[in-house]
């Protein structure tokens, strides 16, 4: 995948049109222990997506039943 870089500044609805477009994912967890004692554990994972960039994606990975035709 070619990544493309553009010389002018970008608005707001242009970074968010370039998101919803080819979406994002946010993994994260955070751990906190002491002495060897887990006292907090987050784990978080964040998709922001258009629903079609979702549908498109989650139907290849098998996330979804495919549409089938009507009958």
């Amino acid at each position: 995948m070619a990544v493309e870089k553009s010389i002018g500044s970008s608005s707001l609805v242009e970074v968010l049109d370039r998101i919803l477009d080819k979406g994002i994912v946010i993994d994260a967890w955070v751990r906190v222990s002491l002495v060897g004692i887990e006292l907090l554990a987050v784990e978080a994972r964040v998709v922001i997506a258009s629903v079609e960039t979702y549908l498109k994606y989650a139907e290849a990975i098998g996330l979804t039943a495919p549409i089938s035709a009507a009958a």
